[in-house]
């Protein structure tokens, strides 16, 4: 339980307390928004228009079309003529290149005009007109990365309340570290670094056979203390639509278990210590209901208390990451997170290794 205490009270009470940053008045220099997509023409369709109408004095949108057959090259040529600030990149099938959203992310990155480069996907829309006002350049010029939050839209079902806490305990960890000086990973969904940057550090190679990790590996290998900023203002989140089936939640999940084995060896340290003694806390507490009566009272009285101490930290978080309507839920679902995790890593490690984009 300290371990548990250590990472509520000294880790993620640190994202509660900080100052949320304003929306910054002036924009400071153009950039360039990247998304990719592969047969997304339903979220191209209902998404896109919001990046398009954004309340940013200079930009463009970048759009990878990665050898879709749905219709989205003639949407995407259509809405071309209508703005002058979208820019279209079209991958073909060719056994040369390699498959996959790293390479479709990097043809995107050549294709950019500015340095500044922010990332969202076709299925994410803003919160508001001001995103790109929050996301832009900061003015510390030794800033090249910045990690921002994504949102999952709300559903009536049991699997979008747990995907939308899961996403809230991975960004308050991602964010509340990198306020400590060790940031660990980013969501592609939402965050935005130096063109420069990306070709300094040669882009994607030292990963490019791993399918997934094109925006947690990146961050792993590359931020620091002193090049890196989150932003939690409401203003720069961006929504996404969540998994609707259980399979495919899991393949998901599966995903980013693979890249996280490649995650530098004391962030894989911090996290692994995060689940072990999340695991041996709720082990300890259901053997101690097999012991005696005493027992019982002391381990409903160790649970009680890790719930007291976790209410005063994260129902502020959750208010300030837009899923207030969880707070009432969070012990139950802690529990059923702890559990579908347990199977995530499981199936991560004996299933089928294959895993894909699109």
């Amino acid at each position: 339980m300290l371990v548990q205490l250590y990472y509520v009270l000294f880790v993620h009470l640190k994202l509660a307390n900080t100052k949320i940053e304003s929306v910054p008045e002036l924009a400071k220099s153009p950039l360039s928004v990247i998304i990719c997509a592969r047969n997304e023409i339903t979220n191209l369709e209902q998404f896109l228009p919001s990046i398009l109408a954004q309340n940013y004095p200079e930009f463009e949108v970048v759009v990878v079309n990665d050898r879709s057959w749905d219709g989205t090259e003639a949407f995407l040529e259509k809405l071309e003529k209508e703005h002058s600030n979208l820019k279209i990149v079209k991958i073909l099938d060719n056994d040369k290149f390699i498959a996959g959203k790293k390479f479709a992310v990097t043809m995107g990155i050549k294709a950019a005009k500015h340095d500044w480069l922010v990332f969202t996907d076709a299925d994410c829309r803003p919160e508001s007109t001001n995103w790109l006002m929050c996301m832009q350049q900061p003015d510390n010029e030794k800033t090249e990365i910045v990690l921002g939050y994504s949102p999952y839209f709300k559903k009536k079902s049991l699997l979008n309340a747990l995907i939308r806490f899961e996403t809230f305990f991975t960004a308050v960890n991602y964010l509340a570290f990198a306020l400590k000086g060790m940031p660990y990973m980013g969501v592609g969904r939402n965050m935005a670094y130096k063109k420069s940057l990306f070709f300094a550090k040669k882009g994607f190679a030292a990963h490019m056979h791993i399918p997934s990790g094109d925006d947690d590996l990146f961050v792993n290998a590359h931020a620091n203390a002193e090049n890196t900023e989150i932003r939690i203002n409401k203003n720069s989140h961006v929504w996404s639509e969540p998994n609707r089936s259980w399979a495919g939640y899991l393949r998901q999940k599966k995903r980013h278990f693979g890249a996280g084995k490649f995650y530098k060896s004391k962030h894989k340290f911090i996290l692994s210590v995060q689940i072990i003694f999340q695991f041996l806390f709720y082990v300890s507490l259901a053997a101690c209901l097999f012991v005696s009566l005493e027992t019982r009272y002391i381990a409903a009285g160790i649970f009680v208390l890790s719930v007291i101490i976790k209410c005063l930290v994260y129902p502020k978080l959750l208010s300030r990451l837009n899923y207030s309507d969880l707070r009432w839920w969070f012990p139950f679902l802690d529990i059923l997170l702890f559990f579908f995790l347990m199977l995530n890593g499981f199936l991560s490690v004996f299933g089928n290794k294959k895993v894909n984009w699109k």
